[in-house]
């Protein structure tokens, strides 16, 4: 039956010459990757002492932190089935389920074969990531860029046995499987000679890349950083080197919204980069100051960049991760209500009548194009979006946040 405000929501968005319906059907089919390390505060499963954090901290001591992989999924149950649509898991490569603990550079695919398991049993993708931080060996800040040949040889190491993990997933879920490169190289004060440091990670990346695999099954990301905790005068990886390597190198380019100077706008990256690039992963958090990976709000932020996705037809070369770990609040909350944002983001650029918008502005009709963009903020999206929610069994407003406290008081005994 259908919902009388959702009637009347279809009926004012026709006014405009948008579709609710198409615009629900293509929401149905964009898939977003949740990342596992907002369950557990980036700890992971290793079972070993790691090292230093490689600039990477979360902040609080919310109850409910997820201490084992079975926990961990099954919180990620629970929030997937408060969240619509069908969607992903990115793993890193800390989050083993094994009895064993090997090291970084000697991980094997049956270290990860219960999470293939399950998410098949879920219907949910996999992509993986290397993990560069969190390890004596990247103490120093310096992982594929590190002056000692034996430290950058474990890590290049590390990265090809990850890639030969991801592949393997991508073979058993029968669909490409996104490998995310991020190391966390750089110096806390101002180095003399940042081309040595450069050149020795490009040649680290091209032996860690090396071997060919069909991107049918795996494709491979590479993201850059601005600046982190211990590495705040020079960051190996910037924004320019990666984007070069990936033009030359033709692996997907990594955007994080926490990774630019705190004014830069990652929508309007979007379009430049994808003229030299095939495809695009996106990691969606929300900086407050520097990349604090602040769960997404429904912001101007987020709207611009779904915006920028659908006007620029980017959808289809675009895949959609996200990046935020908050240990003050309640971690399913936060899984559920990121990830929902991310999609009424979309939703609400799905609905834009964008052939009038994209016409006033060819016309110059900067008056029309500015009344029209004010105007249509006040449509009934939040009728459309509750339409959705309906449709795909997911609560929302007050049902929703009992829900979620109600899951979360369950596992506030954990210690």
């Amino acid at each position: 039956m259908t919902r009388p405000d959702y009637t009347a929501a279809q009926e004012a968005f026709a006014q405009w010459g948008v579709d609710t319906e198409a615009a629900l059907d293509r929401l149905a089919t964009i898939p977003i990757s949740v990342h596992c390390w907002q369950g557990d505060d980036v700890v992971g499963f290793e079972g070993v002492t790691a090292g230093s954090g490689g600039g990477i901290q979360a902040t609080g001591n919310h109850p409910g932190r997820a201490r084992t992989p079975d926990e961990l999924r099954a919180d990620l149950e629970f929030a997937y089935a408060n969240i619509p649509g069908n969607h992903r898991l990115n793993l890193h490569a800390s989050y083993l389920d094994s009895d064993e603990t090997p090291e970084r550079d000697a991980l094997e695919y049956k270290h990860f074969a219960p999470w293939v398991d399950w998410a098949k049993e879920n219907g949910l993708g996999l992509d993986f990531n290397p993990t560069f931080f969190a390890h004596p060996k990247a103490d120093d800040n310096l992982t594929l860029a590190h002056p000692d040949k034996g430290i950058r040889d474990f890590w290049i190491r590390h990265g090809q046995i990850c890639r030969e993990i991801a592949v393997r997933i991508g073979q058993e879920q029968g669909s490409a499987c996104v490998n995310n490169i991020w190391v966390p190289d750089g110096f806390k004060d101002i180095p003399v000679d940042r081309m040595t440091a450069r050149a020795r990670l490009e040649a680290s990346l091209d032996e860690m890349l090396a071997q060919r695999f069909d991107k049918t099954q795996l494709l491979d990301a590479v993201e850059s950083k601005l600046f982190g905790l211990g590495v705040e005068a020079c960051t190996v990886g910037s924004h320019e080197f990666y984007l070069g390597y990936a033009i030359r190198k033709g692996t997907l380019l990594c955007l994080d919204m926490g990774h630019f100077h705190p004014t830069e706008n990652i929508a309007d990256k979007l379009s430049s980069v994808a003229l030299s690039v095939d495809e695009i992963l996106l990691h969606v958090s929300r900086p407050m100051r520097w990349d604090s990976d602040h769960v997404i709000l429904l912001n101007d932020d987020i709207l611009a960049m779904a915006q920028e996705l659908v006007f620029a037809d980017l959808l289809g070369r675009t895949h959609i991760g996200l990046d935020f770990f908050d240990a003050t609040i309640s971690r399913t909350a936060a899984w559920v209500v990121g990830t929902r944002n991310m999609q009424k983001a979309l939703l609400r650029a799905l609905l834009q009548p964008m052939e009038m918008l994209q016409s006033r502005e060819a016309e110059l009709n900067f008056t029309d194009r500015f009344i029209l963009t004010e105007e249509l903020k006040d449509l009934p999206y939040g009728a459309v979006w509750d339409a959705f929610c309906e449709r795909q069994s997911v609560p929302t407003g007050l049902t929703l946040l009992n829900t979620l406290n109600t899951y979360q008081a369950s596992v506030a005994d954990r210690s």
